[in-house]
């Protein structure tokens, strides 16, 4: 679709640690993790892409570097506020709020009708290890 999402390249304080969570999230999604990430080929980062059909994302996760490596995301400072994913339905929501549960994830604001976003709009929040706010959201 044109304008859709090719890739986002997340920077997390250490990629290495932040693996697991991305991997259990994003496979839940059905995500796989890749070969390997162009951008980050000293190892410091990974790519994970979900392939439907002609249909293609990426999500990478690169260790941050620099000054500021080892700070906290901050949503309300300039840069990335969140990222959403598209569930399949309500329930798929749920399931990926259990998923979440069962993995020990911080939920930001459990699985609940925003209908200030539009009819049936019905999301959870939560966050990975470093504080990014990422949401999981069904909008029939």
């Amino acid at each position: 679709m044109r304008g859709g999402i090719h890739h986002i390249d997340l920077t997390v304080k250490d990629a290495h640690a932040s693996r697991a969570f991305y991997e259990s999230v994003l496979g839940f999604m059905g995500y796989r993790l890749s070969a390997g990430n162009p951008f980050a080929p000293d190892e410091t980062g990974f790519d994970f892409d979900l392939r439907d059909g002609d249909d293609f994302c990426s999500i990478g996760i690169l260790s941050a570097r620099g000054a500021h490596a080892d700070r906290m995301h901050d949503r309300y400072s300039p840069g990335l506020h969140h990222v959403a994913w598209t569930a399949a339905s309500r329930e798929d929501v749920d399931a990926m709020h259990a998923h979440l549960l069962s993995m020990g994830a911080t939920i930001l604001d459990a699985p609940a009708d925003y209908p200030r976003y539009g009819a049936g709009y019905y999301a959870v929040f939560f966050a990975d290890p470093d504080g990014l706010k990422l949401e999981y959201v069904f909008k029939p």
